[in-house]
């Protein structure tokens, strides 16, 4: 069955090289990417501050406050918003983008938020540890012991964001249209392998 892709969602595992090949993806498409911009956009749509959203992008505070007012007369506030609330604004401020043209976005589990639409590529970008300790190691200047622990770190974070809000399991390859190793190709190729195994779906 044909399938025509307006959308590729981008799942990533720090390090792997996720944003760089979603960048690659739109200038090879000539379609926009989408990462700190929802968080710009998100910010626009609410009122709220950027600062807001910044501080909670692809995070979720287990034992945050917000959980005891996440629900009922006192769930917003002038000051403060609930996780919940602003993964409503920004998953409506994804479903907007969305509708209004081909684009690529990156993790803030869009690949859950668009899961009724039929015309996505959900993509989970991964790579060996040993790859991904050297890439942070040299992009932050830190010492190859401080980039592993700052993987594991950011794993962790955008597991537990993503499995909470998707009652998925971030990463779990039966989650996604395709998973791949960046280290094979490399960044430009696999951004092209991706795009034609796009093209092949709309065969």
């Amino acid at each position: 069955m044909s399938k025509e892709i307006r959308i590729i969602n981008i799942g990533r595992e720090f390090g792997s090289g996720g944003r760089a090949v979603a960048a690659e993806l739109g200038r090879l498409l000539g379609i926009p990417v989408y990462d700190n911009e929802l968080i710009t956009k998100a910010a626009e749509e609410s009122g709220f501050s950027k600062q807001l959203f910044a501080g909670k992008d692809e995070k979720r505070s287990l034992f945050s406050i917000s959980s005891f007012f996440s629900s009922g007369r006192y769930s917003m506030s002038d000051n403060y918003l609930s996780d919940n609330e602003l993964f409503k604004i920004q998953g409506n401020v994804i479903r907007k983008l969305a509708e209004e043209s081909p684009c690529v976005f990156i993790g803030r589990c869009s690949d859950y938020i668009l899961r009724d639409r039929n015309d996505t590529l959900d993509v989970f970008i991964c790579a060996p540890m040993e790859e991904r300790i050297s890439r942070i190691s040299e992009r932050e200047m830190i010492s190859r012991e401080d980039a592993e622990d700052l993987i594991i770190r950011k794993d962790r974070t955008r597991k537990t964001y993503y499995d909470y809000f998707t009652f998925g399991d971030w990463g779990m390859a039966s989650n996604y249209d395709l998973c791949i190793d960046s280290s094979k190709l490399g960044i430009e190729g696999t951004a092209r392998f991706i795009i034609d195994f796009k093209e092949k779906l709309a065969k």
